[in-house]
């Protein structure tokens, strides 16, 4: 089952993808995709229901994110997770995950305008696999990592490179920015991604496709990084992990690329949807 929540007349609204692809209203049956409602006994409970009678959306959806800001309590980034993106970027893949935090307040929908913020340089696009947990995770082993998961999104864990290298301490400054954190689409639950360390992945700048990848070459893949996180921290309902990017992002070009203002993004992953953004200045 695809979720997405959705803004309409002010407010912003849940809804579902049925079977036949129609987009439906689903406020008569949740509030809102919150860390209430995104727990995987209720997402069950919510597959095995008739959803033939809500209400088809008819308008043009502008796509809200797909969980509830105030419901993602953490915002994990895995850096440097694909051989060849650490490759590019001239650093050695590390002998366990990079693990660093990106401000809840970073999160938008999947289609906003991305800000470039003011007194930026180099400002870095990266699509990336999002992971949705949906079940309270502590000292888990590998094998029972699905069983935490509620599903995936896209996220674009845009970059400034500049704030993030060349500023000193820690990688979140140049992560954080307002905008940098579009997720959705859709979360799409996990019973609909059969393998999810076997999906393309792509993003284009102004047409040109930049990034060509899959998820197949991730160094950790998300089972093991859910368990690895777990024995850390605890993950709650609407924590999202983003979990690195393949090769292509802007620094790795020769010369170097960033975003400027006008410039228009295209980023998807299969099966979990696209996202479409353009840059403006903050």
């Amino acid at each position: 089952m695809k979720l997405f929540r959705y803004r309409n007349n002010g407010s912003v609204k849940p809804g579902l993808v049925d079977k036949e692809n129609n987009h439906r209203d689903a406020s008569s049956m949740v509030s809102d995709w919150n860390k209430e409602n995104i727990t995987i006994e209720k997402i069950e409970s919510i597959k095995s229901a008739d959803v033939s009678s809500l209400p088809i959306i008819k308008d043009e959806i502008d796509y809200a994110p797909c969980v509830n800001k105030s419901s993602v309590g953490k915002f994990i980034c895995i850096g440097l997770n694909y051989s060849d993106h650490a490759a590019e970027t001239g650093m050695e893949v590390p002998p366990e995950p990079v693990i660093f935090m990106k401000a809840t307040s970073a999160i938008m929908g999947a289609n906003d305008n991305v800000e470039i913020p003011k007194n930026s340089l180099k400002s870095d696009w990266e699509v990336e696999l999002g992971v949705i947990i949906g079940k309270e995770t502590k000292y888990i082993k590998e094998n029972e990592s699905q069983n935490h998961i509620a599903g995936y999104c896209v996220v674009n864990d845009l970059s400034e490179r500049a704030f993030q290298q060349e500023r000193s301490g820690q990688w979140v400054k140049g992560k954080s920015c307002d905008t940098f954190g579009p997720i959705g689409p859709y979360l799409v639950t996990k019973d609909e991604v059969k393998d999810p360390q076997n999906l393309k992945m792509w993003l284009e700048v102004n047409g040109k496709r930049m990034q060509n990848g899959s998820t197949a070459t991730m160094v950790y893949n998300v089972n093991f990084l859910v368990s690895y996180l777990s024995q850390f921290m605890s993950l709650h309902p609407g924590d999202v992990i983003s979990t690195g990017t393949p090769p292509g992002v802007g620094a790795g070009m020769k010369p170097q690329i960033f975003l400027k203002p006008g410039d228009e993004l295209k980023l998807g992953i299969e099966g979990l949807g696209e996202q479409n953004q353009k840059t403006v200045a903050a």
